[in-house]
């Protein structure tokens, strides 16, 4: 869900990063004009693994980079709606099976590649052409709604990471705002003096002229600038921030080792929201030298993010127990120093925010626009962007609680491409051929757990909503430490 960093150079990183993440631009110049529709580059079919590309190396940085985002920052609240042994645990088993669901993706799309001849083969077209395989005849004639609904999961992916970042700017800028009185160069001399502020709604508000200003860039040349700036803010704010939770820890025995199960579902969206990056995977697979070495790269690269994943989550909830907040940077001290990381962060997010809505713009413009004549297309191009941007503002503004959309997004949309989806694309793409029973039952129970997942999950963050009323509870007080 962020953008990927090359070892060659910046504007190298940035570059592929846009083509990552771009997908009607990339499509555009595939022979196959459908396999652009929907998710990006596809997979690269063997023929063509050496042609040209990234190396090993530059595709595990992008796949790590890949998943750094805002979600590695609401982990610490996951661990707390887990526990501290349930949630370590979970963490482990979800990020497992998403690399696991990620490979099933690979090997799918390759066999599509192999048998009709394609050099690429997208999301969307892998699960569409699954479908042709089944053995049922309404699946086979209704092949096309996979495409449709690869796309729409993905539109709704986006436009959720948009609206969390509307909600992760407004609550860090408040508490920004709200201190600035009180801030001091000592990073441990305690002090609670806040200045009350507007309505973090209201903060949301502020932003809204910025973005519609930033959508409105059409070019990504032009993006590659908020794209390079959006890495070095959030790496070196995630540096700090690592660095202070492990100065001191308190005792671990006062925290439960299992939570209710109530919130345990809030923990799988947030969890699930986190490594929310197999939209990139066949892209990344498709960009590199060699092809035969990506399955590798992907356990490697996964491994890493999950060991950060635990780390960061248990040691953040170790570190600030029941105070901590739904984004970790609300937990910080109220110095110059930490400060200036919410800051760094603000900068980063938004300029995320542009790549991060390019690709529902690109899947949902293109469409209109072409229904109407030239004269009309740039006028109608922009007033969607506008409404497009408008409409995740008012989705932030009515959930207003950085915990509630992460886990919203994750167990909505991030359950059905990582953990629903993939499983049934293997049995309908293989059933044929004969698989094991073996296979067949541990795809079901995935496919079963997402599905437990994304209804449990989705209910609980909606349950919630309604009981917060009008007077939500918002995670965006300072925490100070002595």
């Amino acid at each position: 869900m962020s953008m990927a960093k090359s070892a060659r150079s910046p504007q190298e990183a940035v570059d592929l990063d846009l083509d990552l993440r771009s997908p009607p631009e990339s499509a555009k110049k595939l022979p196959n004009k459908d396999s652009g529709f929907l998710d990006g580059s596809p997979s690269e079919s063997p023929g063509l693994e050496t042609t040209k590309g990234i190396t090993a190396f530059q595709t595990l940085v992008h796949l790590v980079k890949g998943n750094m985002g805002t979600g590695v920052l609401g982990l610490p609240l996951a661990m707390k709606n887990a526990g501290i042994l349930m949630g370590p645990l979970s963490l482990l088993a979800i990020g497992f099976i998403s690399c696991h669901s990620m490979h099933i993706l690979i090997r799918c799309a390759r066999r599509f590649c192999h048998r009709f001849n394609k050099p690429f083969m997208d999301y969307g077209d892998t699960v569409m052409h699954g479908l042709e395989a089944n053995p049922s005849a309404w699946l086979r004639n209704h092949a096309h709604w996979g495409r449709r609904i690869v796309s729409f999961f993905l539109i709704v992916t986006q436009m959720g990471f948009c609206c969390v970042y509307i909600v992760f700017l407004a609550d860090n800028l408040k508490q920004v705002v709200e201190a600035v009185n009180s801030t001091t160069n000592n990073c441990y001399y305690k002090t609670e003096i806040l200045t009350p502020t507007m309505d973090s709604r209201l903060y949301m508000l502020t932003f809204l002229p910025f973005l519609v200003l930033i959508v409105l860039i059409r070019n990504l040349r032009v993006l590659t600038v908020f794209s390079l700036l959006a890495n070095i803010t959030m790496l070196t704010s995630l540096i700090i921030i690592v660095q202070y939770i492990v100065q001191e820890i308190p005792d671990p025995r006062q925290l439960p080792l299992v939570a209710n199960w109530k919130t345990y579902s809030l923990f799988f969206g947030t969890a699930i929201f986190s490594f929310e990056s197999i939209g990139v995977v066949l892209p990344l697979e498709n960009k590199m030298k060699d092809a035969r070495r990506f399955p590798v790269i992907l356990s490697l690269g996964m491994s890493i993010v999950t060991a950060l994943y635990v780390s960061v989550g248990s040691l953040g909830y170790l570190r600030f127990g029941d105070d901590v907040k739904a984004s970790i940077t609300l937990n910080l001290p109220n110095c110059w120093l930490y400060q200036s990381v919410k800051i760094l962060y603000i900068v980063g997010i938004l300029c995320t925010y542009a790549l991060q809505f390019y690709v529902p713009a690109e899947i949902v413009i293109p469409l209109t626009t072409s229904r109407v004549s030239k004269r009309w297309a740039l006028p109608l191009d922009l007033f969607i962007r506008l409404a497009m941007v408008s409409l995740t503002c008012i989705l932030a503004i009515l959930i207003p609680r950085l915990d509630l959309v992460l886990s919203l997004v994750g167990s909505l949309s991030g359950s059905a491409l990582a953990f629903i989806i993939p499983p049934l694309l293997e049995i309908s793409t293989y059933y044929s051929e004969g698989l094991s029973p073996i296979t067949i039952i541990k795809d079901t129970l995935i496919s079963i757990l997402g599905f437990v997942g994304f209804v449990m999950g989705t209910y609980q963050a909606l349950d919630e909503l309604i009981q917060s009323g009008d007077s939500p509870t918002f995670s965006n007080s300072t925490i100070f430490i002595q």
